[in-house]
């Protein structure tokens, strides 16, 4: 970090493109420098700061930070700053509670659905899981691919909204949570477990492993 503060990737210009898209786009990428920690918890976000970084009025900034504020993001102090909220520990907790339920109920609704290459696709996802076992980022981004890629072929648009509209916040209050030493070879035989089950195209069994993998009985 120089002293500027933390960069926010910019990406391709946004100059010319609608209003609506601009708010898009800032909220995608300041929610993204959130997620990953190049803007940590507490630091004060100025929306004429912003505006200067991407080279747009004040306007589509404050919709995407409003966005940011109702997903829980960032906390609001009008004619002031936009702040980075926290995330403690009773926020993952109840979160990883939620991601267990809801991912359950896609793979309940996917599975059953998958074609044999589909199938043999989110099996291998399944099993990638393993690679976040030492990395909490690594797992959460893992589990994220697995359950959009199910979303994606659930021919459920409702679940894929439900998704979109949650997997920001999502994903940033899952970060800091890990699985402890002692749990890591249970937490294999789980994502082995899913990885057949999701083969099988048992919808039922998928669910109860998904849950099991956030700790949700």
């Amino acid at each position: 970090m120089d002293e500027r503060g933390p960069q926010i990737s910019m990406g391709k210009a946004l100059l010319g493109a609608p209003k609506q898209l601009l708010a898009d786009e800032v909220y995608e990428r300041v929610g993204a420098s959130i997620i990953d920690g190049t803007l940590p918890p507490g630091y004060r976000i100025r929306d004429a700061e912003l505006a200067e970084k991407f080279g747009v009025s004040r306007m589509p900034i404050r919709e995407a930070l409003q966005r940011l504020e109702r997903v829980g993001l960032v906390e609001m102090h009008p004619s002031r700053y936009t702040q980075v909220t926290d995330v403690p520990p009773q926020l993952t907790e109840k979160t990883l509670e939620y991601a267990g339920y809801f991912g359950g109920a896609v793979a309940a609704i996917a599975v059953p659905r998958l074609n044999d290459a589909e199938r043999e696709e989110a099996a291998a996802l399944a099993r990638a899981l393993d690679d976040g076992l030492d990395d909490a980022a690594t797992l959460t981004a893992r589990r994220w691919e697995l359950l959009h890629y199910l979303s994606r072929h659930s021919d459920n648009e409702i679940v894929d909204t439900v998704l979109d509209q949650t997997s920001m916040p999502l994903s940033r209050n899952l970060r800091p949570w890990a699985v402890d030493d002692a749990e890591r070879e249970h937490m294999r035989g789980l994502h082995a477990a899913l990885a057949d089950a999701i083969l099988a195209g048992d919808g039922h069994a998928a669910e109860h492993l998904v849950r099991a993998m956030h700790l949700v009985d």
